[in-house]
C-alpha cells in the first residue's frame, strides 16, 4: 500500500516538471491602468516554421471549417429569409398571429380592415394583401378571413383559415 501512494505521488511530480518545462515563460504584466478596457485586435499570422528559420512549429490557434454544415448560430425558423435574420419592413414581415383586428372601413363599395401589429402600428388592408405567412381572402363588417400557409412538415393541411374578429367576446380569445 505504502509503495502504490509513493508511485502515485512520484508521477504526479513528474507529470508536474514535465508540464512546466513544456509551458512557456509568463510574459511581465504591461504597466497599463485598470479602468482601460482591454482592445481584442485580430491577430496577425504567425510566421511559419520556414520563415523564421527554426525547425519547432508553434500551434496556430483555432480555425473553425464547417465543411458544408449549417451555421448553428442562425434559426431553423427563419430559414426563408435567407439567413440575414432581418424582418421585412411593414405588413409582410408581420405575421398572422401578430395581428389584430381593430376596425373595418368601407372604401370604394369595399370593406377595409384596420389590423394593429405587435409593432405598434396599424395598416389598412384590403383583399389580396400578403401578411408574412398569409394572404387577406374576405373582409367582412365584423372579420377579417386570412389563409395562412402552414409549415409544420407533419401536418396534412398546407393552408388554413385564421379568422380575425372585430369585437372578440373573453371567451373566444
Amino acid at each position: 500500500m505504502r509503495t502504490l501512494s509513493l508511485t502515485l505521488i512520484a508521477l504526479a511530480l513528474i507529470a508536474t516538471l514535465a508540464r512546466a518545462q513544456a509551458a512557456p515563460p509568463a510574459a511581465p504584466a504591461a504597466n497599463t491602468p485598470a479602468a482601460t478596457p482591454a482592445v481584442v485586435t485580430p491577430a496577425a499570422p504567425a510566421p511559419s516554421a520556414a520563415e523564421k528559420g527554426d525547425d519547432a512549429a508553434e500551434p496556430q490557434g483555432f480555425t473553425y471549417n464547417p465543411e458544408g454544415r449549417r451555421d448553428p448560430f442562425i434559426s431553423l425558423l427563419r430559414r426563408g429569409d435567407a439567413g440575414s435574420g432581418a424582418r421585412v419592413a411593414g405588413l409582410g414581415g408581420l405575421g398572422t398571429s401578430e395581428v389584430s383586428l381593430r376596425g373595418i372601413l368601407t372604401s370604394e363599395g369595399a370593406f377595409v380592415g384596420i389590423l394593429h401589429g405587435i409593432d405598434s402600428k396599424n395598416y389598412i388592408v384590403r383583399v389580396g394583401d400578403k401578411l408574412s405567412d398569409g394572404t387577406i381572402r374576405t373582409i367582412t363588417k365584423d372579420s377579417v378571413v386570412i389563409v395562412q400557409q402552414v409549415n409544420d412538415p407533419l401536418s396534412l393541411e398546407k393552408e388554413r383559415e385564421v379568422r380575425k374578429l372585430l369585437r372578440q367576446t373573453e371567451e373566444a380569445k
